[in-house]
């Protein structure tokens, strides 16, 4: 399990996002000790800002690629609410068009998360990933888990879809689904091999969160600090990690 520095402890509100934080906390300190400088952090499909915002507010410098208009709207108000809109730029433009805006080995810290189950085509997004990150930053990934959704039907009573769902090259409902694709820690490995990254860790986000009801999870329930506690102590533990409802993945660019 990775310590949460006390920096980051407003970002670590939902047991959701504890464990991505976490990790994104260890990379900032790492960051921090080597050079003492702000990163210049690049959040690929970043939306409205859930991310990026807290990392602006503790002080680095965020570019937002995001296709959606709404969400960029979304995103410069909620930066302009934090009062951090001089560190945080909006940029209208899809996974495919990253090096038309942003520079190669420009990024420090590259996130993508919920994005590669969108695209066509996963491995050339991951390419671009590889391209904008600097020599020995870190790019970190967030998946939709095929095992959790397998799982998750079978538990409902949805035996027939969590078959479809267990067949299926890409873990997809046929018709069915708003997800082009689901993971495994596997796969998703592979993939980021391929692109010339390095995994370094690989974590279960939702290992039970979204298994219980919503009042119980949320950081203003009695038991969401024991969930934030559970979630943490399990991320990385085998078979805990690989049933999670998603995957989050730290990999590294080698330097050259």
């Amino acid at each position: 399990m990775v310590d949460i520095p006390k920096e980051s402890a407003k970002t670590t509100r939902h047991p959701r996002v504890s464990v991505v934080w976490s990790v994104l906390s260890a990379e900032i300190e790492r960051f921090a000790e080597g050079t003492g400088a702000t990163l210049r952090i690049l959040d690929v499909g970043g939306g409205s800002g859930g991310f990026a915002v807290p990392l602006a507010e503790l002080g680095h410098d965020v570019t937002v690629i995001e296709p959606s208009a709404n969400a960029l709207a979304s995103l410069r108000q909620r930066a302009a609410d934090a009062g951090v809109t001089d560190r945080v730029e909006a940029v209208q433009a899809d996974v495919d068009e990253l090096l038309n805006v942003a520079e190669p080995d420009g990024a420090d810290l590259v996130l993508c998360h919920s994005v590669l189950e969108m695209v066509d085509y996963p491995d050339t997004a991951l390419d671009l990933l590889a391209k904008v990150c600097a020599p020995g930053g870190g790019v970190s990934i967030l998946v939709a888990n095929r095992i959790a959704a397998v799982f998750s039907k079978a538990l409902s009573g949805q035996f027939g879809t969590a078959l479809d769902l267990l067949v299926d090259v890409d873990g997809v409902i046929d018709g069915r689904d708003t997800i082009k694709r689901r993971f495994e820690t596997a796969t998703l490995t592979a993939l980021v091999g391929g692109s010339g990254l390095v995994t370094e860790q690989v974590h279960g986000v939702g290992v039970v969160g979204d298994l219980i009801p919503a009042s119980a999870a949320g950081a203003e329930s009695g038991t969401g600090e024991s969930l934030r506690e559970f979630e943490l102590a399990t991320a990385s533990r085998v078979p805990f990690r690989d049933m999670a409802t998603h995957i989050h993945l730290l990999a590294r660019k080698p330097m050259r």
